[in-house]
């Protein structure tokens, strides 16, 4: 075991983060896999309305990369899309937890009243756009949030996931394309999990990399071991640097590999046996854990503290929206038929204001 730090060494940063940022890395990560194991037990129990798609093993990449960004609750910092595998980012950027379990039991006080599940939700002040579920198509869409803020002189950055599968496409191409000519601040992340749904990675693209990709472009590439949540957040720190100062577009890799099946209906029928196994072995949060105790940056009674706190959230987040209500289903039809007039967007207003969103 390494030597223990002195009190001192402990309040010097890593990677530019303080021991108090380490731990809220932590939490995050901790969060994020406490909240979808209760969603899963929601599931088997017919709570989940539709399908829950869970980030086991690849929690890090969403932490590590969104802790990276410029967060406020203003609607003036970096801004977000997460993929179906990205809720550790929600988090990061302000989610709460009993929103987002509202969201995926269709409740009535849910981000979206009950007429969308899973992470496919909005909220400008703390900078999370929900995803479209078209592969690739929010590509287009960051491009265009990136050029916006590139137009307006702003210093702000609008970053991205997808997965290995999804930048295969021909959405994917032609958003990041875009980005990449006009050199829009915008990072995109390629999560290499090692399949599309069921597909291996070597059977839809032959490149030996994704990060390969980027000179091909014209942008800043890079990869990572995507279960080191320390790397993600270096490797996406540099690119976010890079964009806020005009140097354009990034294409990061990280490679990482998901412990569940697509969805939770998926059986994984087709990894092969003890691939899973090999993987849970490289458990970016366990791994996250000996580090901080290893290198002195906490001691095993922090991070006891840290899960303590977690599970008490979770479990008031849970009981909270167990007790919420179901929308009422003549709710479908008010933003449909309703007669109030509908709301002008802020982009076709006189002075575009993007907090009227």
């Amino acid at each position: 075991m390494a030597p223990r730090k002195s009190a001192a060494a402990k309040q010097r940063a890593v990677h530019g983060l303080s021991r108090e940022q380490l731990l809220d890395i932590y939490y995050h990560l901790q969060l994020t896999r406490e909240v979808e194991q209760v969603l899963a037990n929601l599931y088997r129990q017919d709570k989940v309305i539709g399908g829950l798609y869970r980030s086991l093993g690849q929690e890090a990449t969403a932490v590590g990369s969104a802790y990276a960004l410029e967060r406020r609750e203003d609607g003036t910092g970096d801004v977000i899309s997460p993929a179906i595998r990205n809720l550790g980012g929600l988090f990061v950027m302000g989610a709460r937890p009993v929103d987002v379990m509202r969201q995926y039991m269709a409740k009535a006080d849910g981000p979206t009243q009950g007429r969308e599940q899973n992470v496919h939700f909005t909220d400008y002040d703390k900078g999370f756009i929900g995803l479209i579920s078209h592969l690739g198509v929010m590509i287009e869409v960051m491009a265009g949030v990136a050029l916006t803020f590139k137009a307006r002189g702003e210093e702000r950055v609008a970053l991205t996931w997808i997965g290995d599968g999804g930048s295969s496409t021909g959405a994917f191409h032609e958003g990041f394309n875009l980005a990449a000519v006009k050199q829009a601040p915008l990072v995109v992340i390629i999560e290499n999990n090692c399949y599309a749904y069921s597909t291996p990675t070597c059977n839809q693209t032959a490149a030996e990399s994704f990060a390969d990709k980027a000179p091909g472009y014209g942008v800043h590439g890079a990869q990572c071991d995507g279960n080191d949540v320390l790397e993600v957040y270096a490797m996406v720190k540099e690119a976010v640097d890079r964009a806020r100062r005009g140097e354009g577009a990034s294409l990061l890799e990280v490679l990482t590999y998901r412990r569940r099946g697509h969805a939770e209906h998926d059986a994984q029928k087709y990894v092969p046996a003890g691939e899973v196994d090999a993987w849970a072995a490289k458990d970016p949060v366990s791994r996250f854990e000996r580090r901080l105790v290893d290198e002195g940056w906490a001691e095993p009674t922090d991070l006891e503290e840290v899960r303590a706190r977690v599970a008490r959230e979770v479990d008031e987040a849970r009981e909270q929206a167990e007790s919420s209500s179901l929308p009422e289903p003549k709710g479908a039809l008010e933003p449909v038929y309703g007669n109030a007039p509908p709301a002008v967007p802020w982009t076709r207003l006189d002075i575009p204001d993007p907090h009227a969103a």
